[in-house]
């Protein structure tokens, strides 16, 4: 039987043969304990690459995302983000659910809002009946804008506003590690423009669990009772740890070969007549794709059929995402079934 093609998400990778072994031949302790010796070497090594003063191993992106949220926030408090934001679209409605907060979503470009309109929305100080402006967030790279890249200069900018407004600055930086690999601008010089940082290791890293969040000795003291009241304290979960620690180790730097599998992918999206794409959109690992000829429903199980595992990205688009789980050989033969599919 043929190898199924999943394309659906750099989540589904699975640990590599090395990747277990460093699983297994992990040394454990209570992390709750603050006594796993894989777990504080992962948040070390994880605080030392993004430049911060400390970093805590959590179980997932939504989790790190929304623990930086609620220590940076108190109840009534509001957060502007861009409209596709994951925080705002992808999140269960974590930030009101769990802290009390709203989000204010600005309308953007491939992901990105511009000074001008983070100033906009920030609510006068003296305007005691509207929520309080509290933190802008940035995504980067963006999922839902096919995986562009925010630039820096325009990051900067934003912080600028968050400090003239003496408001905090986070990062969801789920796959900063493919915005550094694309840009050779160092994950340390991303995350030096923000508070808070969340990073996934399970994404294009190719870790089975878990993300660190980064940020001063004294946020990461008060995340780590947050992790513990939300039940993330976890306790020998050196075994986890010890796969992230791999990723980070071995697989940042391949993660150029999935940009340019990518690259491969949307180039025959783009010739074909019946899909289209915004190329200018495709920077690293994912592409958004429309079929003009038939459903998104019925074109994902076209693919299906022939062995191309595909999500909806929108209503109107498919998206599929390269890992290192998927070799330059399955992407041709990705390339032959939307060839087929779509003919």
């Amino acid at each position: 039987m043929n190898k199924v093609i999943d394309l659906r998400s750099d989540t589904v990778t699975k640990p590599s043969a090395e990747m277990r072994k460093a699983m297994f031949d992990a040394e454990v302790g209570d992390d709750v304990y603050k006594e796993d010796p894989t777990v504080n070497e992962l948040e070390r090594f994880g605080a030392e690459l993004l430049g911060k003063e400390a970093a805590l191993f959590v179980s997932s992106g939504v989790m790190g995302n929304q623990i930086c949220l609620n220590v940076l926030t108190n109840p009534g408090d509001e957060v502007i983000c861009e409209r596709n934001a994951h925080i705002f679209n992808y999140e269960s409605g974590s930030p009101s659910a769990l802290s009390g907060i709203q989000i204010y979503p600005v309308e953007g470009k491939l992901g990105v809002f511009t000074p001008e309109q983070a100033e906009e929305a920030i609510r006068p100080v003296s305007a005691y009946y509207m929520p309080r402006t509290k933190v802008i967030e940035v995504e980067n790279t963006h999922n839902r804008a096919s995986g562009a890249i925010h630039p820096i200069e325009n990051i900067i900018a934003l912080k600028n506003v968050a400090k003239k407004h003496n408001l905090f600055f986070h990062l969801d930086g789920a796959r900063i590690w493919n915005a550094s690999a694309a840009t050779g601008i160092s994950v340390a010089e991303y995350a030096s423009h923000f508070d808070t940082i969340s990073c996934c290791l399970s994404k294009g890293l190719g870790a089975p669990v878990g993300s660190l969040i980064a940020g001063s000795k004294e946020f990461i003291e008060k995340a780590f009772r947050i992790r513990k009241a939300w039940g993330g304290g976890m306790r020998q979960s050196g075994f986890l740890a010890a796969a992230g620690l791999f990723a980070l180790k071995n697989n940042r730097e391949r993660l150029k070969e999935d940009h340019e599998k990518t690259q491969m992918l949307a180039k025959t999206i783009a010739a074909n007549p019946k899909l289209k794409v915004n190329m200018e959109a495709v920077q690293t690992n994912i592409i958004i794709f429309e079929p003009l000829t038939m459903s998104v429903e019925v074109a994902q199980t076209k693919c299906k059929e022939k062995g191309l595992l595909l999500s909806i990205g929108t209503a109107t688009a498919l998206r599929a995402v390269t890992h290192l789980d998927v070799s330059f050989e399955e992407i041709e033969k990705a390339k032959q079934i939307l060839e087929e599919v779509f003919c």
